[in-house]
């Protein structure tokens, strides 16, 4: 019941309850089928509850078997009786609980085998199943059940010759000039700003009181803030941060509204609104870096700075070819994942939502964003953690699908080729980026990754295309700056749900 292209991919050893193994008979070379029968039903979001009942018949002779090899043994077996001289009676009595063991876990491991073979079940995890549990009885059928989480059922609709808009747009000088300025900035100076007034890519310092419900809850003293169009807390996010404060200067007081997030550990408080109230201090800008032959070389491994123009220039085409794959996977997802409707249970979700963030943050790399930018983005991920999970999900679910229907593989070959390019943008060797995915555990991603590209390559090959502008507002829209500090830390926010609920009751009563 293995499935290699899911997101877990999980191994269905025999520790986890699923068959590798087969019940080999003396009379015959091949396994033998067991006469069994099976019961499915649904018991929940993407999760069925089986139950196997395996016929008697195989497994009296299997144990006929087994103490026949012991009677006939040459070894001894009963104290006080020389080898081949002991009753069979008092042999079966003796070893009756190891042999029953014995027999059990071949049989479990057959029907398992026999299972993933004749059913149509393609798992998300190994089985809830626990062999130890599980008894030989001593007359009757054999029956075991477990409950496993499986992929959704649903019909794909037409795929094939898509209408979809496609992002364009021809990069000016003055795109590359933005663009070098970013890449740039962390091997620049912060110098006071003059005149001493806060825009986007300025860096504020500021002391910020937190308030809920009118309520101060936590106090941030002396932080100091990139100025992008949305901040992310460790908790929580303000999506117009950078159009609140524009233009404040020291001294100046402006009040921002953040989002808690959905993963919080108090329940009652996510998604809650909090406000944030920043007493700006100080406001900074980048001194640039002079484009020194050892600088350019070092950071991005050219020698001038026409070089690095191009360099630039390569940076915004992949990161527009990026954009573009974005946008069309997400207006595809909308038409054929329109059959996506069902639930995904929520232990589901939390067990899925590191190895989602990874992949994302593995795609942003490959599309050439700065560390600092895939940290905000991954900050927001984060934040919304079981959402983003969920919606990565379903576009998994469908593209599957539509690989599964095109017959389309990865190869090891594909792996390699992949890893090669990865190489090549980050300047590693191929080695170093395997071993790095290794260790990060996310060869398997990789791979998934892959399949759910050429699934989705297919699917654009056939579109056609409707072209626009891609703006400003969307090349740049997303910049997020971090603070690594709570909004509402987990002393405060259960304060504040506690007094919620005491306010809610006191309002019923």
């Amino acid at each position: 019941m293995a499935d290699d292209t899911n997101p877990e991919a999980p191994a269905t050893d025999a520790d986890a309850g699923s068959a590798t193994a087969t019940v080999d008979a003396p009379a015959q070379d091949g396994p033998i089928k067991l006469k069994q029968s099976v019961e499915l039903r649904d018991v929940g979001p993407c999760k069925k509850h089986v139950k196997v009942t395996v016929d008697r018949e195989l497994i009296d002779e299997r144990l006929d078997e087994k103490f026949t090899e012991i009677v006939r043994s040459d070894q001894p077996q009963v104290r006080g009786f020389r080898p081949g001289k002991a009753p069979r009676k008092l042999i079966e009595k003796q070893y009756h609980e190891s042999v029953s063991e014995e027999v059990k876990t071949q049989v479990l491991m057959a029907s398992l085998e026999q299972l993933a073979d004749e059913q149509v079940i393609a798992p998300l995890s190994p089985p809830d199943l626990d062999p130890g549990a599980i008894k030989l009885p001593a007359e009757g059928p054999f029956v075991y059940e477990f409950e496993i989480e499986v992929r959704p059922e649903f019909d794909l609709p037409e795929y094939k010759g898509l209408k979809l808009r496609r992002p364009t747009h021809a990069f000016t000088d003055a795109d590359v000039d933005a663009e070098q300025k970013r890449l740039l900035e962390s091997y620049g100076q912060l110098v006071p700003k003059e005149p001493a007034e806060v825009a986007v890519n300025d860096y504020l310092t500021a002391d910020v009181a937190i308030s809920y419900r009118g309520k101060e809850i936590n106090t941030l003293k002396e932080v100091r803030v990139k100025v992008e169009k949305q901040l992310a807390l460790s908790d929580g996010v303000c999506p117009d941060f950078g159009a609140k404060v524009a233009g404040a200067k020291p001294g100046d007081v402006r009040e921002v509204e953040i989002t808690l997030g959905d993963d919080l550990a108090t329940e009652g408080l996510r998604g809650q609104k909090v406000q944030a109230t920043f007493a700006i201090k100080d406001v900074k800008t980048i001194r640039q870096p002079e484009l020194t032959r050892d600088l350019l070389e070092e950071a991005f491994g050219v020698s001038t700075p026409e070089g690095f123009r191009e360099f630039v220039k390569t940076v915004l085409e992949r990161r527009l070819e990026y954009t573009q794959r974005q946008v069309a996977r997400q207006q595809v997802l909308e038409t054929i994942g329109a059959a996506a409707t069902w639930e995904l249970p929520q232990d589901m979700l939390r067990r899925q939502a590191r190895k989602t963030i990874s992949r994302k943050v593995m795609e942003m790399k490959n599309s050439g964003m700065s560390d600092e930018q895939i940290k905000g983005r991954r900050r927001l991920l984060e934040q919304d953690a079981l959402k983003t999970t969920a919606a990565a999900l379903k576009e998994h679910f469908v593209l599957q699908k539509v690989a599964e229907v095109e017959k389309i593989e990865i190869e090891e070959e594909d792996l390699d080729r992949e890893i090669e390019r990865m190489a090549d943008r980050t300047g590693e060797s191929p080695r170093r980026v395997r071993a790095r995915l290794e260790k990060e555990d996310l060869i398997e991603a990789l791979a998934t990754d892959l399949l759910e590209q050429k699934a989705l390559d297919l699917i654009l090959a056939g579109a056609t295309y409707e072209d626009y502008e891609w703006s400003a507002t969307e090349a740049g829209g997303d910049e997020v700056s971090t603070v690594t500090a709570d909004a509402m830390p987990e002393a405060q926010a259960q304060a504040a749900d506690a007094a919620d609920k005491a306010a809610g009751d006191s309002a019923t009563s």
